[in-house]
Formats: structure tokens, C-alpha cells, sequence
């Protein structure tokens, strides 16, 4: 690896077997010296969870590219951002990507995230950070229709950075060549939060979490959601402050 090119640091939630991931570290590569930090089962869903009662291992697994090194945590993303910075990486890296999820991260899915949480992490550490996600669940999904937007927007995050306390949530239509990239803020809505209800070999009852997204405002011409549904790649600026600024309460204290 050299020094002289830009360090890129790369996680994600689906776990380190997710291909999204290798992709994702193949484009990369071509762009800088690639750290892959990844947990080593999947932990979709854990936003911005860490570790806290157990101990965390790394392990360090084979690349067959050598502008690549791979490293497994048995933890949540955010573990693998933290214990990357102190404790793998050998310097500040220039910039951190997670990704590419298989599935969804749009509208209030940036809650729950734990590819976002990654991106968060990072963002927070004072990393331009960006989240990639493909609108498809399946690890049989094909990430290669996106390659060149993915290519682009890596590089101009490379080459421009972010403004502080900013990352990228980034979602990219399925099955399609995008016809394009959006800059665009994130939908407003909701989840059904179904329980299926099942019962074991025991007899004992036990639920398994479905429902599906609600998109609370589908005339919206400026939302993820929108532009998504025109086969466009959403890019949305996340911040880590979640203050509600300007916002009159109507409470006084």
C-alpha cells in the first residue's frame, strides 16, 4: 500500500459475506489503499449500537487484491468504525464509505440503519462519510448497473470532502441502469411494524418483525422516495446534530 494515496476505510451491516461490500472495496480500490472493516455476522438494523458487555475480536482475512485489506469484528458497525480507527487503520482515513447494503436505506430507514450508523460514526469522528445502499435484498443482486455513479460520487467525495458534522445517505434503483443522481432530502413516513405470530416445536409462541414502508407523502417532488421511484440515485445530506432548530415548542421552562 502507499501513502500517497487517499486511505479509505469501508464497513458495513450485512456482514463481510454480503457481496455489496466487495464490490463496493473493488471500486474503491481503484481510488486509494482500502481498509475493510466488517462485522462478521450480519447486523442489519443496529443503527448506532456498540458493544459494551462482551469483548470484540479482529480477524484478518486473505484479499486477493493488494490495494485491499480485509478485517472481520464480532460486533456491530460501529464497533468495527471505532475499533478501526484505534486499533487496525494506520493513520486518519481520508474518507469512509459503507456499504453497498442490500436493500433500502431511505426516508426514516436512516433511523434503523446499521449501514448508516457506520456512516454516522465516522461522520462524527470528522470523516467525510457516505452510505450506499442498493434497493435490492437479495445477495444475488446485481450492483454492476450503478458501478460508474458509484465511481463518481466516491471520487468527488475523495477529492471535495464534506462539510463538517455532514455524510451522504446514498440509494440507487434495482435492476435499472439510473438515470441519474439527485440531490434530495428524505421522505417523510412510516413502518406498519407488523408481528407475525408463530409458535415453536414446543408449543411456545414466538413473532418475527414484517410490515412495510408507508410513504406519508407520495405527491412530493424533492424526497428520496420520489426520485427513486424515477429510477434516479437519491443522495440525501444527513447531520449528526439532531437538534430541531428554529422549532417553537409552545412549552415554556
Amino acid at each position: 500500500m502507499d501513502n500517497c494515496r487517499p486511505l479509505i476505510l469501508i464497513s458495513n451491516d450485512d456482514s463481510i459475506n454480503a457481496p455489496g461490500i466487495h464490490f463496493l472495496a473493488d471500486i474503491a480500490s481503484r481510488l486509494g489503499d482500502v481498509y475493510v472493516v466488517a462485522p462478521a455476522t450480519p447486523q442489519s438494523g443496529q443503527s448506532a449500537a456498540l458493544t459494551v458487555n462482551s469483548p470484540l475480536r479482529i480477524v484478518e482475512k486473505p484479499s486477493t487484491n493488494e490495494n485491499i485489506r480485509i478485517f472481520t469484528v464480532s460486533g456491530t458497525p460501529v464497533d468495527c468504525v471505532k475499533l478501526a480507527l484505534n486499533a487496525i487503520v494506520p493513520r486518519e482515513p481520508d474518507v469512509l464509505f459503507s456499504g453497498i447494503n442490500h436493500g433500502s436505506n431511505s426516508g426514516v430507514n436512516v433511523t434503523y440503519s446499521g449501514t448508516m450508523g457506520a456512516v454516522l460514526e465516522g461522520c462524527m469522528r470528522g470523516i467525510p462519510s457516505v452510505g450506499f445502499s442498493l434497493l435490492h435484498h437479495s445477495m444475488n443482486a446485481d450492483f454492476s448497473l450503478s458501478a460508474s455513479f458509484v465511481k463518481e460520487i466516491a471520487e468527488k467525495v475523495i477529492s471535495h470532502g464534506l462539510p463538517t458534522n455532514v455524510c451522504l445517505n446514498v440509494n440507487i434503483p434495482a435492476k435499472v441502469v439510473p438515470s441519474g443522481i439527485k440531490l434530495c432530502r428524505a421522505a417523510i413516513g412510516h413502518w406498519t411494524d407488523e408481528y407475525d405470530r408463530y409458535v415453536d416445536p414446543s408449543g411456545n409462541p414466538f413473532y418475527w418483525l414484517s410490515g412495510r414502508f408507508i410513504n406519508d407523502e407520495p405527491e412530493a417532488t424533492d424526497t428520496d422516495e420520489f426520485w427513486l421511484g424515477k429510477n434516479y440515485i437519491s443522495v440525501v445530506p444527513v447531520s449528526t446534530d439532531q437538534t430541531a432548530h428554529g422549532v417553537a415548542l409552545g412549552i415554556d421552562f
